[in-house]
């Protein structure tokens, strides 16, 4: 049986054995609830706090400015409604781009239900979101600006900094989702200019359902769930405290890694790119060339469902996927994508591979030879073939 090979790494990742390790004795050893005042309590307590300065250092800021949550969205929920109703009565209006995670997407639709007015900002053909759009849509009565550090889908790092001056110039806050960014590239807050931003453990080999938000000091925002004076009177709720000791030794083995391992991941994905583009004919290459996360390959291959390339490699022994995990089997073709200007017949046709610390170049080399096999025998099954012009045609003989 050939080996089983995953390739979805943006959707999540396996829990590193030393986190595990970490986070085991506060669960049945170091159980005490970390709010209580008795010394078995405080050891859960103190663990908590050296797990947030962890996650400090890695954002290069200070542990008060950390606050816990249970993952990206909830962090994103409480970065773009805390500052939104935190700040109405400046203004109603909000500016995030067309690539966003659906967490951002969604939390900006349901605001502008609540009588928000959102903007959303158009992409070049890589996925960089326009700044001259951007600086353009700032009004006086804009509140925040909240886009992605680097795409979930093609991995196109946004010009955050840049994004960053533009806020701070108008007095507008600026929060940044940089739940695929952090542990697999610099995530310096103060570079950055950011004044919120989220992160998530299960995209960086911590644990799933642990996650935090950076609220630089002094930002005025309101608290997403209310109940007791947890995370400084900020994020009601008990700690989960296993997770949050997880995500901290998460933080710090990706410091000491993620250099190397950015290294390698980027050979190993363009040993990919290469093989793929060499051996199957009319294959799209999304993202940027070289603003792009080390690890993530996104193709569109014309004539051919990427679902149904999907279920192929399953059969294999490949596990990829064809965007955004949160999407996962819907039928409508990534908005990323078509905000890139690709055609909806085109963005059908896409394959997210997105590489890890386990991945080999044996593996690389199966996903190379097993995929073109695969394209030629779905392209003679499907109904759309070419035209002389090199567009789509549908065949009549193949319905």
């Amino acid at each position: 049986m050939e080996k089983f090979i995953y390739l979805d790494h943006n959707a999540t990742t396996p829990t590193d054995p030393r986190v595990v390790a970490a986070m085991k004795p506060y669960f049945s050893e170091w159980y005490g609830n970390p709010s209580s005042v008795y010394k078995f309590a405080q050891k859960a307590q103190k663990a908590k706090e050296l797990a947030r300065s962890k996650v400090a250092k890695i954002l290069n800021t200070k542990p008060e400015e950390i606050v816990f949550t249970s993952g990206g969205t909830e962090a994103d929920n409480f970065a773009i409604k805390g500052v939104a109703y935190a700040n109405k009565e400046k203004g109603n209006h909000i500016i995030t781009s067309k690539i966003e995670h659906h967490a951002v997407l969604n939390t900006c639709k349901w605001l502008e239900k609540q009588g928000f007015n959102v903007t959303y900002i158009g992409v070049d053909k890589y996925g960089i979101v326009d700044l001259d759009e951007l600086k353009d849509a700032i009004t006086d009565k804009t509140i925040l600006i909240t886009v992605m550090h680097a795409n979930n889908e093609v991995g196109t790092i946004e010009p955050i900094p840049e994004i960053a001056k533009l806020a701070k110039e108008k007095n507008v806050y600026f929060h940044t989702d940089a739940v695929q960014a952090v542990g697999k590239i610099p995530t310096d807050v103060n570079e950055l200019g950011v004044d919120l931003l989220s992160l998530s453990g299960h995209k960086f080999y911590g644990p799933k359902g642990v996650g935090a938000l950076f609220i630089r000091k002094r930002t005025k925002i309101d608290g997403l769930l209310h109940g007791g004076r947890h995370e400084r009177n900020r994020r009601a709720g008990t700690e989960n405290v296993p997770g949050i000791v997880g995500l901290g030794k998460t933080c710090e083995i990706a410091m000491e890694e993620r250099e190397e391992e950015a290294k390698r991941l980027r050979a190993l994905r363009d040993r990919l790119e290469k093989g793929i583009a060499e051996n199957i004919e009319d294959v799209v290459i999304n993202g940027h060339p070289g603003k792009r996360l080390a690890g993530t390959l996104n193709i569109c291959i014309k004539y051919v469902e990427g679902e149904s390339m999907l279920l192929n490699l399953d059969y294999e022994g490949i596990a990829a996927s064809s965007g955004s995990a949160c999407t996962s089997g819907s039928l409508e073709p990534s908005h990323v994508l078509l905000a890139l200007g690709i055609p909806p017949e085109v963005a059908h046709g896409s394959l997210r591979f997105s590489l890890g610390r386990d991945n080999t170049d044996e593996d690389i080399d199966r996903v190379i030879e097993v995929l073109p096999p695969i394209v030629k025998k779905l392209r003679a099954m499907s109904p759309f073939g070419k035209d002389r012009e090199g567009g789509l045609k549908w065949d009549t003989q193949k319905r």
